[in-house]
């Protein structure tokens, strides 16, 4: 029976992993990882707010992530005039997730693979949970220029709402365009959209 225990024990110590380091993780990243096309290393190094949540297990402290997130709300820039954009271009966008690939010719518009996060349209059969529902987005909140320029500094900027947001800076890192996120803007606020049918 002592031998068993004794066994099992080694097996299990063996075989327990311990949790990497962010530097190991770097490592592995800058050996596994090569530039190629469009693709360079930059997508492989996190900013200091990235840091800050990946270490802290995205719960930095309340008093650091209000901090982050005035930071990051001073990086929004919106627009002159209307944030509603055209919800149908919006639309074609949302089921996209083509665009900044390594093998797209840079430049080109990109998609905002919204489906693979959120569920927007009643008549979409497939979405993801990542992120909440926005059916009815609109319809509950109203379209004025408030709600407007929340919604363009979110699709712009998410951790400046929430530090340690998952959803991706989409006009800060410049993978959507200023036409772009006000037609995002239009799809969650227009009546006429699917969202808020």
């Amino acid at each position: 029976m002592k031998t068993t225990t004794l066994f099992l024990a080694l097996l299990a110590a063996a075989t327990a992993r311990a949790e990497p380091s962010a530097h190991e993780v770097t490592q592995v990243l800058q050996r596994d990882f090569h530039p190629r096309g469009q693709a360079t290393m930059d997508r492989v190094v996190q900013d200091g707010l990235q840091r800050v949540c990946t270490e802290s297990n995205d719960r930095p402290p309340a008093a650091l992530a209000k901090q982050l997130e005035a930071d990051q709300l001073k990086t929004i820039v919106y627009p002159q005039g209307s944030l509603l954009g055209d919800w149908k271009r919006a639309e074609k966008m949302a089921q996209s997730g083509r665009g900044a690939m390594w093998n797209d010719k840079p430049g080109e518009p990109t998609g905002g693979s919204c489906y693979n996060c959120h569920q927007l349209s009643p008549g979409e059969a497939s979405y993801g949970t990542l992120g909440p529902s926005l059916l009815g987005f609109g319809k509950k909140r109203g379209n004025g220029l408030e709600v407007q320029r929340y919604v363009y500094g979110k699709i712009y900027n998410a951790k400046a709402y929430n530090a340690c947001s998952q959803m991706p800076r989409l006009g800060y890192s410049g993978t959507l365009t200023e036409e772009q996120i006000k037609d995002f803007t239009a799809l969650l606020l227009d009546p006429a959209s699917p969202v808020n049918r």
